[in-house]
């Protein structure tokens, strides 16, 4: 058992160190980075086309994908015209920070206005993984069911955003609205809750709003940092 803790601790404190050197990367280029997390088939590379659709056309936008096997994903993506690389992980059940850094330092993105890193399905081993990302976003499909905060609290507790996807599917399924939302906001108060539906479309203008608001302040913290020094006596 102690090995097996101090192996973990080594693994999260080098991750940590990647994670950092991730961070001092994307705050030099005011790139917004968001990193969706979800269970399996909860429709986070859906998501993605509906948002990398409405975004490409107006800023640079990509996104890196994690899956154990296949092209795909990053298939999909990429046929919205935005540019997308798919990360292997050969089993493992989350993308780590030195997978990143090896992955965007071999990918032709240029500066980035917004990079969305689309995490291997699964609601606990991502988790702990410091990414270097601005916030986390965690996806609850309704066909899932509304008890899913509860039962995997770490992950909903630190998300800013809890997106509760496929709503076009509530007239079919059990799920209960109100049930859902109050578990998220026990477990994080101040975290947004929106409702999507990439196939009709609902709430997808307010969740790309949200993230031109995310995205306009770090810009702006990224031009003060940048302001040369006594610009603003």
């Amino acid at each position: 058992m102690t090995i097996s803790v101090n192996v973990r601790e080594r693994v999260l404190h080098a991750n940590e160190a990647a994670a950092a050197a991730l961070r001092e990367r994307f705050a030099a280029t005011g790139t917004l980075v968001v990193n969706l997390v979800s269970s399996p088939g909860s429709g986070k590379t859906t998501l993605l086309e509906t948002t990398l659709d409405a975004l490409h056309r107006s800023l640079r936008v990509a996104a890196l994908v994690g899956d154990i096997a296949t092209e795909r994903d990053a298939a999909r993506l990429r046929a919205t015209g935005a540019p997308a690389r798919q990360i292997l992980t050969g089993g493992a059940c989350h993308l780590d920070a030195r997978q990143l850094l090896q992955e965007l330092d071999a990918a032709p993105f240029g500066d980035l206005d917004v990079l969305f890193v689309e995490n291997v399905g699964n609601l606990i081993c991502p988790t702990a993984y410091d990414l270097g990302e601005d916030f986390k976003v965690v996806l609850l499909s309704v066909a899932e069911g509304d008890d899913k905060p509860f039962k995997y609290p770490a992950i909903f507790a630190r998300a800013d955003v809890t997106l509760v996807t496929k709503t076009d599917l509530v007239p079919y399924v059990r799920f209960d609205w109100a049930e859902a939302v109050g578990q998220v906001r026990a477990l994080r108060p101040d975290g947004r809750v929106l409702g999507v539906s990439a196939f009709t479309g609902e709430g997808i203008e307010a969740w790309v709003e949200f993230l031109r608001e995310r995205l306009a302040v770090k810009r702006a913290a990224f031009a003060r940092a940048h302001e040369p020094l006594g610009a603003g006596a």
